[in-house]
Order: C-alpha cells, then structure tokens, then sequence
C-alpha cells in the first residue's frame, strides 16, 4: 500500500511538472509576458496587472486540464515507468526484450482499467492491479541482475578456470613431499573450493531466477486476460479475490529472489 501511495504521489509530481512544460504552457506563459510589456494599456480603462491576471488563469486551466485528462496522465506515468525500468539500461537484448514486454502488459493493464466502466467496476479493478507495478519493477530487477551476472567477465573467467586450478593443485599435492609445501597447497585448495562451491550456488540461484522471469511474464499475461474477462458481475465473486491474491503473493516471491541474489552475489537493489 505504501509504495502504491507513493507511486501516485511520484505520478502526481510528473503529471504537474509536465503541465508546466507543455506547449500551451510555454505559450501562455510568453503571451503574457508579451502583453505586460509590449501593451500595457490596449484600453484607456486597461490595467497591466489584468494581463497577468489572465495570464494566470490560463496557466491554471492548462495545469487543471493536464491533472484531469485520461491520456495525458497515462502518457506521463508511462514515461516516469519507463525511465525508472528503463531497458536501455539492461546490455543483454533478451532481458531488455523482457522488460519492454512486462512494460507493455502493465501499460495494456492500466488502459483496459482506466477505461473500464465508471464507478465500483472500475475502483474494484484500480484496486486489484495496484500491485502489477511492483511485478514490474521486480521484473525489471531481475533482469537486471541477470545481465549483471552473465556480463561479469570475473565471474565467467573464474567459472572456467577454478576446476582446472583446482585439479592443478591437486596433482602439485600429490607430488609433494615437502611437508610445509604440502600445508600451504591444501589451504589453496580450500580456498579454491569454497570459491568454486560459492559459485555453482551463484548459478544455481541465477538458473532460478532466469525460470522465474519467464514465468513471471507468462503470469503478467495471464493476469491481462483475466482482466479483459472480468466484468461487473465478478465484483463479489472470488475471482477477483483471487486475482488479488495472485499479484501480491508473486510479488512476494520476486522480492524474496532478490534478495536471494543480492545476498549470494552481494548487488546492490
């Protein structure tokens, strides 16, 4: 709930901020200032200052019709979305691919519930996908991670060579007769081992985490279709309940793999 609340506070700032630099603000905001200077007193009776008065209100009504239009408010939360996941930020084309595409399910959610019918319908299915922008976000953060992992050339190079080192090792061990040599080679390989045992874990959480976004965005579309056919006569009924639960309990699920990843491969969130 909090961070739905503080994603339409966020939405908020964005739409008012677009207000301010949109075409029509620019424009009035110039007219006026024009006007002021250029012709104070069009009229024996005209006042400077009622230029500026109009000129405020318009602005006012241009900010008004920004906050209150549909498309507008959904253009501007789609661009804030886009550049808070943005997949330019993601090297691996597959995993940006699949950013674009959770992109898409949530813009193609958001419209059919904008434009579903006023009133209880409406509210019940606002409330039901207010969580699809976290499934986002955590989809986008694992993405991330991923392409992260598979472009770390330490990680690649020391997946290659530490089994050959460590058989390196051990053959010097048999070898050796020299009982301080002998030591020091066993605490290398130890070494060495625990590393190699840290990174197959590595790769086994991130071969979880690489079926876990395939599914994910297989659930995102999945949610989209059950959105498409939910209608008012669903309200009360437990789909909707359970479409509800859906969300948040997938939700849960991506953050715990994050975290996961985070602790095995210490990245940041």
């Amino acid at each position: 709930m909090a961070r739905n609340n503080e994603l339409k506070h966020r939405a908020t700032r964005a739409i008012i901020g677009h207000a301010f630099f949109r075409l029509e603000s620019a424009l009035t905001i110039a007219l006026t200032i024009i006007l002021v200077f250029l012709f104070p007193t069009p009229f024996y009776w005209w006042k400077w200052w009622y230029w500026l008065a109009l000129g405020i209100i318009g602005e006012v009504l241009v900010v008004y019709t920004s906050i209150t239009d549909e498309m507008t408010g959904r253009k501007v939360v789609s661009d804030m979305l886009r550049q808070e996941f943005n997949p330019g930020d993601i090297r691996a084309p597959e995993y940006r691919q699949r950013v674009e595409k959770a992109l898409e399910y949530r813009q193609q959610i958001e419209e059919r519930t904008r434009t579903s019918e006023r009133g209880l319908l409406r509210d019940h299915l606002a409330d039901t996908t207010a969580g699809v922008t976290d499934w986002v976000g955590n989809v986008f953060g694992l993405a991330r991670r991923l392409d992260r992992y598979h472009g770390d050339p330490m990680v690649q190079r020391d997946r290659r060579d530490l089994p050959r080192e460590v058989g390196e090792l051990r053959m010097r061990l048999q070898r050796e007769d020299n009982e301080a040599v002998k030591r020091e080679l066993q605490q290398a390989i130890a070494g060495k081992e625990a590393q190699l045992a840290n990174l197959h874990k590595l790769q086994n959480v991130m071969e979880k985490a690489e079926y876990q976004l395939e599914t994910t965005l297989t659930a995102l579309g999945t949610v989209y279709s059950q959105i498409l056919l939910i209608g008012a006569k669903d309200i009360d009924s437990g789909r909707a309940q359970r479409l509800r639960g859906d969300i948040a309990d997938q939700v849960a699920a991506l953050q715990s793999l994050q975290s996961t990843l985070d602790e095995v491969y210490g990245l940041p969130a």
